[in-house]
């Protein structure tokens, strides 16, 4: 097996310094909240900023930033990131908080959708995936490792040095970008409204809402994550290695979920998998409904709320392929944008159940999960491919 590049291990390097970025708040709310004085599901809409940041500028970013150099781009997006993380780390209060998480979202919608296109187009053509899997895998591993390693940082430091070492690792990024990557011009620009025209399709259309309401389901908790451990009779000590579990859940459903929507078709992925996320938020309700404080089942929960949560990805992504085979690029942007927008929406909606009670709030997800099931089994011929002339679907399995 041939040597992965230093440029694109560089490039994955810088993408799990932007995943842990986005993930890391998580690890360390409960501190972060008093340490500012608000409550937890306050300073838990600085996740839900920094996601409806990313969504709205990830599009406006790509087209104003697009003639601009690769390098330059890619180190100046690590740069602003590593000024907001460090910012954040110094703010003196909410307000300026929210500010420096709008511009750490900045920098990493200039970054992730750039980083991957960049390592693709280094690559030999035999070894394109593998250097995409690379720059990938630095937002899976962070999905993995952000939240516990902030978690761990907290415990031993404070929440202020752990946001001041992902700045010290974005600092990094952004050095060895700029020392490795060879000068790449930039790319054609491509108007916003031309970006957004691919939403006039109708398979387009159908797909997107459920990328939307899978992440308000799934994801619109997570930043809460430690007191719904806390409900759940989780320790201190146990905190990190639970979210670590999650992590772990996360890549296994992600990497699963690739290779069955190509083995069995998107749409069946994506039913077992709202199935399994709808009765993983449903046994959470129940587990702290009850006041069960059974670790071994605690655990369990955490694997399968990361793996029933991020199966989503790979299939959604086949799926608008499928739809709009000749605009892939904008289609997989476009895709990312309403992601954070659900991660946001389920942020911002999680912050306003939490204080009614866990049991609530984890309800309301388990509802918006088998809603998406329903939703899916409405639309599931959307984004199919032309059936070949043996009559068999590329991207579907035959209809019952």
């Amino acid at each position: 097996m041939s040597r992965i590049p230093v440029r694109t291990l560089v490039l994955g390097l810088g993408t799990f310094a932007v995943g842990t970025d986005a993930y890391v708040v998580a690890g360390f709310l409960p501190a972060m909240a008093r340490s500012l004085e608000v409550s937890e599901s306050t300073a838990g809409q600085s996740a839900t900023v920094f996601a409806v940041a990313y969504a709205l500028l990830s599009p406006v970013l790509a087209t104003v930033a697009a003639r601009v150099p690769r390098r330059t781009l890619l180190t100046v997006a690590l740069v602003v990131l590593a000024l907001a993380n460090l910012g954040s780390a110094l703010a003196p209060g909410y307000g300026v908080l929210m500010v420096t998480r709008v511009v750490a979202a900045a920098g990493a919608a200039a970054f992730t959708p750039n980083a991957g296109a960049v390592a693709a187009s280094l690559a030999a053509p035999e070894q394109r995936a593998r250097a995409l899997a690379v720059v990938v895998g630095g937002l899976t591993v962070a999905t993995a490792l952000g939240v516990p390693l902030g978690n761990l940082a907290d415990r031993l430091l404070d929440w202020r040095t752990a946001l001041g070492l992902v700045a010290a690792l974005c600092a990094l990024c952004a050095a060895g970008v700029w020392a490795v990557m060879p000068p790449l011009p930039g790319g054609p620009s491509v108007p916003l409204r031309a970006r957004l025209a691919a939403l006039r399709h109708p398979g387009v259309l159908a797909v997107l809402p459920l990328t939307l309401g899978g992440m308000m389901a799934g994801y619109g908790l997570y930043a809460y994550a430690v007191p719904l451990l806390h409900a759940l009779g989780a320790a201190p000590e146990s905190e990190m290695w639970l979210l670590f579990l999650y992590g772990v859940g996360a890549v296994a459903g992600n990497v699963v979920a690739g290779g069955a929507a190509d083995r069995y078709g998107p749409v069946r992925v994506l039913a077992v998998g709202f199935t399994a996320l709808s009765f993983t938020m449903a046994a959470f309700t129940v587990a702290t409904g009850a006041g069960l404080r059974w670790l071994p089942l605690t655990a369990l929960l955490m694997v399968a709320w990361g793996a029933s949560t991020w199966f989503q990805t790979p299939a959604q992504q086949l799926r608008l392929i499928s739809a709009a085979p000749q605009e892939t690029a904008v289609v997989v942007g476009l895709n990312g944008s309403v992601l954070y927008l659900g991660i946001a929406l389920g942020t911002a909606l999680g912050g306003l159940l939490l204080p009614v009670g866990p049991p609530v709030a984890l309800g309301v997800s388990a509802a918006l999960a088998a809603g998406c099931l329903l939703y899916l089994t409405a639309t599931r011929k959307a984004g199919e491919r032309p059936r070949t002339t043996a009559g068999h679907p590329l991207d579907a399995p035959p209809h019952d």
